[in-house]
């Protein structure tokens, strides 16, 4: 078994963070960024913190581009053993500033694991007064979507309305791939609250985001996500094991 912490976030904006912006190279050669331009990043006690408050960064006609204001990718793809386990622990927290209540789509932190080769995305989302676990195989720019499954592309949003949560609460998440078993399990402070069997790819191994996102419809070919609203979030170091 191996165990590795994944944080170092003082490093931040230093060559050799394990960390950078997230971004996707599009068709037309050019690469989106995912950078609110008046983000504030703060690193205090070990944690990353960033605000970006209102939004403004958005995309008229790709709706992945237009989600994400600003976001960080783990430099690593962290590999699953092959017929093994791995899984990914971290604290997160979320305040937001001038959303609708009761909307989490409208402004929320992310933590993210991401299969960039295959489309695969597991999530937790924190807003300022729900969370909600994501299980989904997207059209990522580059990704080449297994024909395998039901549907080549899905997403399924989960709210945990049974899980409280308050502006600015530290929830504690776990997310475990078992490419032996094809299952994923989601555990939010201490409890198993998702659990999918028979994931129909051998996923090999994952990116980590960190990310303050919107998931707002783009209407008519224009961007509605952002309305001078904006997001605090509050992410630990990551924790890492695998097992074989």
């Amino acid at each position: 078994m191996g165990e590795r912490i994944v944080g170092n976030f003082h490093r931040i904006f230093e060559p050799d963070s394990a960390w950078a912006i997230g971004s996707f190279l599009l068709p037309d050669g050019s690469r989106w960024e995912y950078r609110e331009p008046n983000a504030v990043v703060l690193v205090r006690n070990g944690w990353l913190q960033v605000a970006a408050v209102p939004y403004t960064r958005k995309h008229d006609r790709v709706q992945i581009l237009d989600n994400a204001k600003h976001m960080y990718f783990s430099k690593e793809r962290f590999a699953v053993p092959e017929g093994g386990r791995i899984t990914f622990e971290i604290q997160v927290a979320a305040r937001t500033v001038g959303t609708r209540p009761g909307d989490l789509y409208d402004g929320y932190v992310s933590w993210n694991l991401l299969d960039l080769e295959t489309g695969w995305a597991f999530d937790f989302f924190t807003g300022g007064d729900t969370v909600a676990t994501v299980y989904g195989r997207l059209p990522f720019p580059g990704a080449r979507l297994p024909e395998t499954g039901e549907a080549r592309a899905f997403c399924i949003f989960h709210g945990l309305h049974d899980l409280p949560t308050a502006q600015g609460q530290v929830h504690a998440y776990r997310i475990t791939y078992d490419q032996g078993a094809n299952t994923v399990e989601f555990e939010a402070d201490g409890r198993v609250v998702d659990r999918y069997e028979h994931v129909p790819d051998r996923i090999t191994g994952f990116t980590a985001a960190l990310g303050l996102m919107s998931e707002i419809d783009i209407e008519d070919g224009r961007s509605v996500s952002c309305h001078g609203q904006g997001v605090i979030g509050r992410w630990s170091p990551m924790r890492v094991v695998t097992e074989p």
